[in-house]
């Protein structure tokens, strides 16, 4: 049974646990066989850009040695065969233009969502 988890909140405990936790879950899932497919919406679809680099957070004493590479854990579910999409006005909203999408993100106009969300039995948003 297909599902597709819309990812909308971004960068969700991404300093202690250096992963989303949506994504990392995903990325178990698709491990033991589930069949999933990734919805990029809201502040979420930054995630979809190459080449982020989040090192060098210092709060005081305290430095993240182990920064999250978001792009990179999308990328690679992609090349798990996660369907990786991406709602374009979202993208227009924050200025980011589609040439700086990871390789595999789809975008998807938003008055086409439902034909997408038809393709799935579940949709998960978070």
């Amino acid at each position: 049974m297909k599902t597709l988890q819309i990812v909308e909140s971004a960068y969700r405990a991404t300093l202690e646990e250096q992963d989303d936790t949506i994504l990392w879950m995903t990325h178990a899932m698709r491990g033991a066989g589930a069949e999933l497919g990734v919805l990029l919406c809201g502040n979420a679809v930054s995630y979809a850009v190459r080449g982020q680099e989040a090192s060098g957070i210092q709060f005081g004493e305290w430095q993240q040695t182990q920064p999250p590479n978001i792009a990179n854990d999308v990328a690679a579910l992609a090349a798990k065969g996660v369907e990786i999409y991406v709602v374009e006005e979202d993208l227009e909203r924050r200025g980011i233009p589609s040439t700086r999408l990871i390789e595999a993100v789809k975008p998807v106009a938003r008055r086409n969502l439902a034909g997408l969300f038809d393709q799935y039995a579940r949709l998960w948003h978070w």
